[in-house]
């Protein structure tokens, strides 16, 4: 009887330990118990022209966009076309403006590609913006997609990184 009482204990203790990581929202993070990011709609699109409600995300200059992503490699994001794209509606939860975020792109469980929005992304704020990806994020398979915010950095210069990164995928750099 003892042995099933200690191991009673035991379960209830993890699954209380567990729980917030278990609460913790689809295509959200969390920063201690506060959420950082809520991701409302994440819609890769193969030859969709129009997102009723959406504007670009951020392009510094007309063609590919590149940065060195939160895995420390050069990412380049291709320009909104009418190819591939990503629709990300989402609100920043937290009580500080975002400067920059990075979008992570998961599909089947894994890192397909990746997406970058600068500009002040105030608490509160619904935005929705579309971001060209790779046409070889296609065919999705089976599963729905998922918008992790992998890195963002707010306007007082802080940095926030995702502490449960998707693994590399090497494939998304070429």
């Amino acid at each position: 009887m003892r042995f099933r009482l200690s191991l009673f204990a035991i379960i209830t203790v993890a699954c209380a330990c567990l729980s917030p990581a278990l609460a913790q929202p689809v295509g959200g993070m969390m920063m201690g118990m506060q959420q950082v990011i809520k991701v409302n709609k994440c819609d890769p699109q193969l030859n969709r022209n129009v997102y009723p409600g959406y504007v670009a995300g951020y392009y510094p200059r007309f063609g590919p966009y590149g940065w060195y992503d939160v895995y420390g490699v050069r990412y380049t994001q291709p320009v909104v076309s009418g190819s591939a794209h990503l629709g990300i509606d989402y609100i920043n939860t937290t009580s500080k403006p975002m400067a920059s975020i990075e979008f992570g792109l998961l599909a089947r469980g894994a890192l397909v590609a990746e997406v970058r929005d600068v500009g002040t992304f105030s608490p509160g704020a619904e935005i929705k913006h579309e971001f060209g990806i790779s046409t070889n994020v296609f065919p999705l398979g089976t599963g729905l997609p998922v918008c992790v915010p992998l890195r963002i950095t707010f306007t007082d210069g802080s940095k926030w990184r995702n502490p449960h990164l998707p693994a590399i995928q090497r494939s998304i750099y070429r």
